[in-house]
């Protein structure tokens, strides 16, 4: 650990460099005139807005500096073998600076994509960088990366290269809705949806009195979480289930929750605010596709400490530092240095698209839309559009093998579809009645066969796959 301590020196002098970049920024980007300072405290005295434009650049200006200064001394401080804590601080520091342009809402665009980027790269080099060899020394000297009864590892780079593409969607996204938000741009991509206002369907639902409820840009908060996804997808090694337990839980709290609350997002649009984001289901829809891809890394991390702790080791000190498990295996499929197509097959090992869910899919996607086909109207149609989204939010969940026996909750959602028509208004002719009916019945046929599965397997938790 001492060696490797010193063969990563280099990045506690970059970190350095790193803290230097957001110190000096405020006096290129010129966000310390102090002509626009005074005007602001003019405005302030004579209009009572605490929250003028100038002083949101001031205040982030001094931000800058006033994070910057600390992240290169404890960059310095973590030369020593004694200075790990540091590191800790300076991740801190890195996951303020992403969130600061939103608290502050800065009015400058440069000032939010630097602090992003210089946010996230001390992050990486300050945590990602030094651990990406492992953390546990007895992990270190045992080169296993499949988990016992497994037939791959769950955390190659491989596997979790899908996942970070994703991230990196969402994220851009995410940002386009912070821009407007924060009124960097004046107008957003719209091409399918209206408002009951001048404003498109994704500037009426991002400037909502839902969104307006956030203390910040809710939009900055998603590119946030996407970033984190980003960050946690590419921390670790091809082993770091039993490596680092910690980071994956928290990998999988970041995807799958936030996920899951990304899709109730998209469930209000049309119910509370009254139309739907394009640019917010593209993103909601990449959140969800990152959810089977995690599960099966979640799998093993769990198989890890309960077989671990039977065996004697204490759970948090493996928690925290991993360890070795007897009875892995190295994986022997095709990594990066492969051919592409080689390497693209490998990257979904774990996940399968049965035609049942595939259709599950197809019949949630109807329903979300079936006041525009049916002509339904509420309550009824907002009956519909929920448990659209929670078919198809079930359906693309259990699309990883380790969740199939999910799949029977969409078996409740058709006993529901076949009884809202006839005891909930709304329905506009019999023919959409009969319709839902007839929907209800066939998700209840689809869910109940498990449907094609691979050959992989996955250890005591295969019992569960059915």
């Amino acid at each position: 650990m001492r060696k490797m301590h010193f063969n990563m020196l280099w990045v506690h002098w970059f970190t350095m460099l790193l803290g230097l970049w957001p110190a000096t920024t405020p006096f290129v980007f010129g966000t310390f005139d102090q002509n626009e300072f005074a005007t602001a405290v003019t405005r302030i005295t004579e209009d009572r807005d605490l929250w003028d434009p100038a002083l949101r650049s001031w205040l982030t200006a001094w931000n800058d500096v006033v994070s910057g200064v600390p992240i290169m001394i404890f960059a310095a401080i973590s030369l020593s073998p004694r200075g790990g804590w540091a590191q800790w601080a300076n991740t801190c520091i890195g996951i303020w600076l992403l969130g600061a342009p939103l608290v502050f809402w800065t009015p400058d665009a440069a000032v939010y994509a630097n602090d992003t980027f210089i946010g996230a790269l001390v992050i990486a080099f300050t945590i990602l960088v030094p651990m990406m060899p492992g953390m546990a020394p007895e992990g270190m000297m045992d080169d296993s990366d499949v988990p016992p009864g497994w037939t791959y590892s769950p955390s190659t780079y491989v596997q979790r290269m899908p996942i970070i593409i994703l991230g990196a969607v969402g994220f851009f996204l995410s940002r386009i809705l912070t821009a407007y938000q924060l009124g960097h741009i004046d107008g957003v991509w719209e091409p399918f949806f209206a408002s009951p206002s001048a404003l498109n369907g994704t500037e009426y639902i991002i400037t909502s009195d839902v969104s307006k409820a956030w203390p910040v840009a809710d939009g900055g908060i998603g590119a946030m979480s996407y970033m984190f996804e980003i960050l946690m997808g590419v921390m670790g090694g091809r082993a770091r289930w039993r490596t680092m337990p910690w980071m994956v839980t928290l990998f999988g709290i970041v995807v799958v929750p936030l996920g899951v609350i990304s899709i109730y997002f998209i469930i209000i649009q049309p119910i509370m605010i009254g139309t739907y984001c394009t640019i917010c289901l593209m993103a909601a829809a990449a959140m969800l596709i990152m959810i089977p891809y995690s599960l099966d890394e979640l799998v093993a991390m769990g198989q890890f400490l309960v077989l671990n702790t039977r065996r004697g080791r204490p759970f948090w000190r493996s928690f925290f530092r991993g360890d070795a498990l007897p009875g892995g295996s190295k994986d022997k499929h095709p990594g990066f240095d492969a051919p592409f197509a080689a390497s693209l097959g490998t990257a979904a090992r774990g996940v399968t698209v049965p035609w049942t869910l595939a259709i599950s899919v197809l019949i949630g996607a109807f329903l979300m839309l079936s006041r525009l086909v049916l002509g339904t109207e509420p309550p009824l149609a907002d009956s519909d559009h929920v448990v659209g989204a929670l078919v198809i939010t079930v359906a693309v969940i259990t699309m990883a093998e380790v969740a199939r026996p999910l799949r029977f909750l969409n078996v409740a959602f058709g006993l529901w579809l076949m009884a809202a028509p006839w005891l909930m208004d709304g329905s506009t002719s019999i023919t959409s009645d009969i319709f839902g009916t007839v929907l209800g019945a066939l998700l209840i046929g689809l869910s109940l066969p498990r449907g094609r599965r691979s050959d992989e397997h996955y250890g005591s938790w295969d019992r569960f796959v059915v």
